[in-house]
């Protein structure tokens, strides 16, 4: 019974397998050679011109959601 069933899916379980660990050794391999010292420009405040809030929780008026519902 174990035979016909690794016979139908080994196929499959190896490609998983496969898959598995190429998508981990690639994230590892970014980790380890992507450079980890960010320019002032990056880390310069986007588009808005001001700096970020410290509480993301922040309120906001109902008037800008609707602004971008419309």
């Amino acid at each position: 019974m174990i035979y016909n069933f690794l016979s139908d899916y080994l196929s499959i379980i190896l490609f998983l397998f496969i898959a598995l660990a190429l998508s981990i050794g690639f994230v590892v391999l970014n980790f380890l050679v992507a450079p980890s010292n960010p320019d002032p420009e990056k880390l310069s405040a986007y588009e808005c011109g001001f700096e970020a809030f410290n509480d993301s929780r922040m309120e906001f008026d109902v008037k800008f959601y609707l602004l971008f519902l419309i």
